[in-house]
């Protein structure tokens, strides 16, 4: 079983408040939008990180990142990219992906808005965790852990850090 720590659009800030729960997780998965190389080494202080690079990230982010990362997690197969959609409205570049790598977990981020649904069209979970740095138009900074343990993704849990104000 691994403990996965989802997190998306730091912007380059990393809330002392997200520490014990990088702590408590196996690996951390960023969305994109990360901002400063910084984010990603006080991250693997603790934890191994996966991440895509964001709109947003420049060329150091976007030499150690992919755009799209695929890859598997116990028998569970992830896609991650930044600018994703969501159910019925995915952008054609990665309906493309998903039709051709056919994930069971799509993530995503940029959007700033936590959003967690089931694509039955695609077989697929969706999520985007929101945002937990303070640029943005959102309120509340907020992470979503879960955990993989084979074919299951269960446990999921929203976490809010507080107000990004």
């Amino acid at each position: 079983m691994q403990k996965i720590l989802l997190i998306s659009d730091t912007h380059s800030y990393l809330d002392t408040k997200l520490i014990k729960h990088i702590k408590n997780a196996d690996e951390v998965w960023h969305a994109g939008d990360i901002g400063t190389y910084t984010i990603c080494e006080e991250i693997q202080k603790h934890k191994p990180l996966k991440a895509v690079y964001g709109n947003i990230d420049g060329q150091d982010i976007r030499k150690t990142y992919p755009e799209n990362l695929i890859f598997n997690c116990e028998k569970v197969k992830v896609l991650i990219t930044h600018i994703g959609g969501y159910p019925n409205k995915y952008p054609s570049r990665v309906k493309n992906l998903l039709l051709e790598h056919t994930p069971n977990l799509f993530i995503c981020g940029h959007s700033h808005i936590l959003k967690v649904m089931y694509d039955k069209e695609l077989n697929l979970l969706h999520i985007n965790p929101g945002a937990c740095g303070v640029h943005g138009f959102h309120n509340v900074k907020t992470v979503v852990r879960f955990d993989i343990d084979g074919t299951e993704i269960k446990n999921l849990a929203i976490i809010e850090l507080g107000s990004r104000a």
